[in-house]
């Protein structure tokens, strides 16, 4: 396969958008395409390189990123600059999903909630600053086809309810001049026509796509459309998950339940409460 080809799979699988703002997520070194073989791990360290290239893997796909913060000088002297200095080398490409996939709603943080039993989860804080709407106005007789496009592109995907918009109709004017082509009317001719104003949201990576629908799917030469950013936080992606357990544990009693569920060999902890 081709690098292009996986990362826009994991682009799918964990959009970059969903990453916080903080993070360094993506594709963080690249000097190939053609993909021989992929070493899946925590942490792109050296030693991860090593095997990368004892097994013959040219992309190595890791949760947090080696790169995290600007480097002023590449000479060696740290372990991020020895596995990056070392990935290059050796044509491996380094591709880090982090807050991506952490903010995902079926993440790691869903996955941490169902090895724990955990239900009526939901995110802890919701992402906000990431729902925007468009508005556009079309003939009767194109509002279907053009709101099933939005639709199809991702738009109207509202908590667990999908193809969600609002409609209302009026009456939309408009004169076009010497070098217009007007779908309904003629040049120079005041057109006043029953139009309708269709309403929908959108994850605002996803804007290109949903452009793209509705300049490809309008019947007007020239578009009419506004696009507004939302006070609306995502419900489905953002950091922390919250649940409950079927039935009520004290805080020792839970912590082991943790500790044996996560196969971990310990467990660091805030203060109990006060009983």
């Amino acid at each position: 396969m081709q690098l292009s080809e996986i990362t826009k799979h994991l682009e799918q699988l964990a959009p970059l958008a969903y990453a916080e703002d903080f993070d360094n997520v993506g594709l963080l070194t690249s000097h190939t395409n053609a993909i021989t073989g992929i070493l899946v791990c925590h942490d792109a360290l050296e030693e991860v390189i090593d095997e990368a290239i004892a097994k013959k893997c040219n992309l190595v796909v890791c949760f947090h990123p080696i790169l995290f913060s600007g480097l002023k000088k590449i000479t060696g002297k740290n372990y991020v600059e020895r596995a990056i200095i070392k990935a290059i080398k050796n044509d491996i490409a380094i591709y880090s999903v982090h807050t991506a996939l952490d903010n995902h709603q079926n993440g790691v943080n869903k996955i941490f909630c169902d090895a724990l039993g955990l239900i009526n989860t939901k995110v802890l804080i919701p992402k906000q600053n990431f729902i925007r709407k468009l508005v556009t106005y079309t003939q009767l007789d194109n509002a279907e086809k053009l709101r099933n496009a939005l639709f199809d592109a991702g738009a109207g995907n509202i908590g667990n309810y999908e193809n969600c918009s609002f409609n209302s109709q009026g009456i939309g004017t408009y004169m076009g001049n010497e070098n217009s082509n007007p779908e309904y009317g003629d040049r120079f001719e005041f057109v006043e026509s029953k139009e309708i104003k269709i309403e929908v949201t959108f994850e605002k990576h996803l804007q290109n796509k949903i452009l793209k629908a509705l300049f490809s799917n309008h019947v007007y030469e020239e578009v009419a459309y506004e696009i507004y950013q939302t006070e609306n936080a995502h419900q489905n992606i953002g950091l922390g998950m919250i649940g409950e357990l079927e039935k009520p544990m004290q805080p020792k009693d839970f912590l082991q339940f943790v500790k044996d569920k996560m196969e971990c060999g310990g467990i660091r902890h805030s203060q109990f409460l006060p009983s």
